[in-house]
């Protein structure tokens, strides 16, 4: 009886009178492809790879190999940190809109040009592809990761039409930026983004204004006709030594400003515009913009590179079961 069942679980080579070197201590519920006696029982050949999965594991998946398990754990760590990042930006942004009352009705004609308003898009985005990255490489879920990975190609194809754009339209854009420049001073008073952001272009590259410092006629509080205290005056941020006992900013440094003489005014503010400094700035620098955006994009690629590598791996396995 006993040389029957083995007879029936591990057939002889032709030719030969001895069986093949298998061994097996207790009997296992084993899948039809290999060889099992009628009763679905039997054993399995030592290091066969379904050994671990089915005998142990009741049928279950087989788990990733280690490079696929390092490539999962990768791309769930990465995305991981970059949805936390994204999370932060976005919190940042709709403080900044609530903090100064940008959703409510009477600032939303305005909501488009404030500048947290990137910032919540840019957070939120991040934060919806990076979650789907980090869960579907966790959970293994082949959706998640196509949504990740569609996700990631989208940026590079935005970040290379982008790369285009600004080569082909450098001339245009550079009038967009003196324009939206132009806009931040009217608006100087009444949005403390672009004041902030305008006082440390004006304080960082020592400049003022756009084309010149007589450009701050254009804001109504500055202007000379203005009955206020602010009238022919122009920004701390403007003056060439704007600090107070070198720790304060002097908030009348630039007082009266607008009714000197241009010479006169020379030796108080900065007289040249923020336009020609911005310009000859991104020039010396566009080394280091540059080297940033392939970075990222080197990146990105990588990362899309794993995701459909971990894709792939995860097919393969449901596949063999």
């Amino acid at each position: 009886m006993v040389e029957d069942e083995r007879t029936q679980l591990l057939p002889k080579e032709a030719g030969s009178d001895e069986s093949p070197s298998l061994s097996c201590s207790h009997m296992e519920p084993i899948p039809k492809k290999h060889n099992a006696g009628p009763s679905g029982w039997g054993c399995l050949p030592q290091g066969d790879k379904w050994h671990s999965a089915v005998a142990l594991q009741g049928g279950l998946p087989l788990p990733l190999n280690f490079w696929s398990s390092c490539i999962k754990y990768l791309i769930f760590l990465l995305n991981f940190l970059f949805s936390l990042l994204g999370l932060l930006t976005l919190v940042v942004g709709l403080w900044g809109l609530t903090d100064k009352e940008s959703l409510g009705s009477q600032q939303l004609p305005y909501l488009g040009t404030d500048p947290m308003l990137l910032f919540v898009v840019v957070g939120l985005t991040v934060s919806i592809v990076s979650l789907a990255g980090c869960i579907g490489a966790l959970c293994e879920n082949v959706c998640l990761l196509w949504f990740f990975a569609g996700g990631i190609l989208t940026f590079l194809i935005l970040e290379m039409l982008a790369g285009i754009l600004i080569y082909a339209l450098w001339d245009q854009l550079q009038d967009i930026l003196n324009s939206t420049m132009l806009v931040a001073i009217t608006r100087y008073q009444d949005d403390s983004d672009l004041r902030f952001l305008l006082d440390e272009i004006q304080l960082g590259l020592q400049c003022c204004g756009v084309v010149s410092y007589q450009d701050w006629k254009l804001n109504l509080y500055f202007n000379c006709s203005s009955p206020g205290v602010q009238a022919c005056g122009l920004p701390p941020s403007c003056c060439i030594n704007p600090w107070e006992n070198g720790t304060i900013i002097n908030s009348q440094c630039g007082f009266g400003a607008l009714r000197m003489d241009e010479t006169t005014a020379q030796n108080v503010v900065h007289s040249e515009g923020c336009g020609p400094r911005l310009r000859r700035w991104l020039g010396h620098n566009s080394w280091v913009i540059r080297d940033y955006i392939l970075v990222t994009t080197v990146i990105e690629g990588l990362e899309f590179l794993l995701v459909t590598k971990l894709v792939r791996d995860i097919k393969v396995r449901k596949a063999g079961h």
